[in-house]
């Protein structure tokens, strides 16, 4: 990872296109079972991933 010296556009507290995402569980939806599922990052490596996180409650968005 780069210095963050080195990058004066990087804001604090903010993922940049080059960041790794960092390794996780968490408990998740699963549409297709119709249950709520443990899932890891490491289930999808080699596979394109979009994360969404929406701290503030549980309102559809």
């Amino acid at each position: 990872m780069e210095n963050d010296q080195k990058r004066p556009d990087k804001l604090p507290n903010c993922a940049q296109t080059t960041d790794h995402a960092p390794s996780f569980r968490a408990q998740a939806y699963d549409p297709i079972d119709k249950e709520i599922k443990e899932v890891s990052l490491e289930d999808y490596r080699g596979k394109w991933v979009i994360l969404f996180f929406y701290s503030s409650d549980f309102t559809f968005v």
